[in-house]
């Protein structure tokens, strides 16, 4: 809120003079004709009179509260006029859909995917590789192309980790890490595929993955995660990492410090003969222990030249995940990590996924590839840390 200054006006119209000729002074049990006014009043257009600057000034603690009522219902106003209403939709937590910007273009001289124009956003060369359901063995220039579009995606989601505070609407991030794509000549892989109208997912406390950017502002103890895929000369790269807002409760740091820990023993897990069952086995164990639950409907997934593809690697214990890791392989694990139940929710909008009982959740992801030996992660950080360990180391020195 601004300083208001202590000094009142007086009003120079025929009109108005007319009017404070006839007001009260608002100073309980004063009553004497007041020709001033309260300039931060006139300003909100609230009514408030005063007979002298010293009632004003001897009255002002009090009277000020009724400039913090009317702001406050101001700002009300203007934010329930940006939430986009689900009738008849039960929302399980406290988030809602705000207004979105419109769809951001990409310059025509930038490579995109198959379903970059198509109206459906349909990935045909997508679809038709499901069916086969062949984990491909890339060669040494293919892996490249991956590590290079891997790179410059890590190159974008540090951008818009630097956009993370309060007041910052998840739209602007969007905004700014589509213009990081472009500068990079990228195609932001996630704009119009099956017609997804943005160019990342920041998905916001409760929602689990798949959040549409929009006009609503960041808070103070919120947690986003920023899932970013680019598509450069041919190949995506895919990463996303949980921040926090501010300060956080001591549960939103818990889930977000255990989705990290379950995608990093699931990465040490990652070689040569391992079955892609497994790594759920591995991430369940870890969630269950740190009292989280791990989302089953959602699992990582190959990506190359396509955005999905074979393999799918669930993140839950006992699934029936088919394949066997092999040197060339090259996928995503990307655990979504539930403080309360696993079952998830899909809002109207058809992409917007929440947990069940409006509990938060928190994902990290990776893209890597199998080696001789383990496995390159091809999205790392230069530290090989995730942003919320600066954050919260942060924190404790302030």
């Amino acid at each position: 809120l601004c300083v208001v200054s202590l000094h009142l006006t007086a009003s120079f119209s025929n009109d108005a003079m007319s009017n404070n000729n006839e007001a009260v002074c608002c100073t309980p049990k004063c009553g004497k004709p007041a020709p001033m006014q309260c300039p931060k009043c006139r300003e909100l257009n609230i009514t408030s009179h005063f007979c002298s600057q010293e009632c004003f000034k001897n009255n002002y603690a009090d009277h000020k509260a009724i400039h913090k009522v009317q702001l406050s219902n101001g700002n009300a106003i203007k934010e329930e006029s940006l939430v986009v209403p689900f009738p008849n939709f039960y929302h399980t937590g406290t988030l809602r859909p705000y207004k979105q910007s419109p769809k951001r273009t990409v310059p025509l001289h930038i490579p995109r995917p198959d379903y970059g124009e198509s109206p459906t956003g349909s990935p045909v060369s997508e679809i038709a590789s499901k069916s086969a359901g062949i984990i491909s063995c890339l060669s040494k220039e293919e892996i490249e192309g991956v590590r290079v579009a891997c790179k410059l995606g890590r190159e974008i989601l540090d951008i818009g980790a630097r956009m993370v505070q309060a007041g910052v609407t998840t739209d602007e991030i969007d905004r700014v890490i589509h213009e990081a794509c472009i500068e990079r000549d990228c195609y932001p892989s996630p704009l119009n595929y099956y017609k997804f109208p943005k160019s990342c997912c920041t998905s916001v406390n409760e929602v689990i993955c798949h959040g549409i950017p929009d006009m609503r502002p960041l808070e103070n103890g919120d947690i986003v995660n920023i899932d970013v895929t680019v598509y450069h000369k041919g190949f995506h790269g895919d990463l996303n990492e949980t921040f926090f807002v501010g300060r956080s409760d001591a549960d939103s740091i818990r889930v977000v410090e255990t989705a990290y820990e379950c995608l990093d023993k699931a990465i040490q897990l990652v070689k040569p003969g391992v079955k892609y069952r497994d790594v759920g086995n591995v991430i369940q164990k870890h969630a269950s222990a740190r009292g989280c639950s791990v989302v089953k409907t959602y699992c990582g997934h190959g990506i190359h030249s396509l955005f999905h593809c074979a393999p799918t690697v669930p993140h839950y214990a006992k699934n029936k995940a088919v394949g066997i890791m092999k040197p060339g392989h090259c996928f995503t694990i990307e655990p979504m990590i539930n403080l309360g139940r696993y079952a998830d929710v899909l809002w109207p909008d058809n992409w917007t996924s929440v947990t069940c009982d409006g509990k938060r959740s928190a994902q990290f992801e990776h893209t890597l590839v199998v080696t001789e030996t383990g496995c390159e992660v091809l999205t790392r950080r230069h530290n090989d840390q995730p942003w919320f360990k600066d954050q919260l180391k942060s924190l404790e020195t302030e």
